[in-house]
């Protein structure tokens, strides 16, 4: 049974979104149960466009933040009241009642978990690498798919290492799956293939697979950083 005590704090990390975030906060409040939701928290990292004026103007609690998304996840989640958090990207949706699948969830004592995820395009190759994203494994988790996790574990675990420019999500929930039994809910996140489309499919998840490997051989987030910046053009 559903803790009625239990509130989610949604904390979205923004860098120039004003195109996104409108739709996601509309979206959010139409999909969700206004008795599940404490606050949508919009986490801006020095947009240069009107992201920040626009989700306050859609009922976002907007917080200022230096760039950096692992500065803007800790800055939002310390200032979140709620008891669970739920970190999601700007150009990601959750599955309809997304709410009331983390509330049960967390209710049968999952502290941490995501959904599965697809991609919003035709590409039989992205349809593939989202289908992994049902392995309950750490090397097929990743930000894009959304991310719950109680507020107490997360202050146990000390949030993300805001030494990581990038890969900032799977560092974090590496560490979850050393202390916790990481839950995959069977719904899916729909997000954007942008990236994808701008960089090439296959040259993006080629170095994607890189950075992934780079870290297992012990690569710090230095490392991946230059790697990333040097290959990746976004």
């Amino acid at each position: 049974m559903k803790n009625r005590s239990l509130k989610i704090s949604i904390i979205i990390p923004t860098l120039n979104e004003a195109i996104y975030i409108s739709r996601l906060l509309v979206y959010l409040q139409e999909h969700s149960s206004a008795e599940n939701i404490k606050e949508i928290i919009v986490v801006d990292g020095e947009s240069s466009d009107d992201t920040a004026e626009i989700a306050s103007d859609f009922g976002a609690t907007v917080l200022y933040s230096s760039k950096g998304r692992s500065k803007q996840l800790n800055y939002g989640a310390r200032r979140a009241k709620g008891q669970i958090l739920y970190f999601l990207h700007a150009d990601t949706f959750p599955p309809k009642n997304f709410d009331t699948y983390i509330m049960n969830a967390v209710a049968h004592r999952q502290a941490a978990g995501c959904f599965r995820m697809k991609f919003d395009s035709t590409s039989t190759f992205l349809r593939f690498f989202a289908s992994l994203s049902a392995i309950n494994h750490k090397i097929c988790r990743g930000g894009d798919q959304s991310l719950f996790v109680t507020k107490s574990l997360f202050e146990k675990m000390r949030g993300f290492n805001e030494a990581y420019l990038i890969f900032e999500d799977s560092e974090f929930i590496g560490r979850l799956y050393s202390e916790t039994k990481f839950k995959i809910l069977p719904q899916k996140v729909i997000t954007s293939a942008r990236k994808y489309e701008k960089c090439g499919t296959l040259r993006l998840q080629y170095h994607f697979g890189v950075i992934h490997l780079k870290n297992i051989l012990g690569a710090g987030p230095d490392q991946l950083y230059d790697y990333y910046s040097s290959k990746i053009t976004l």
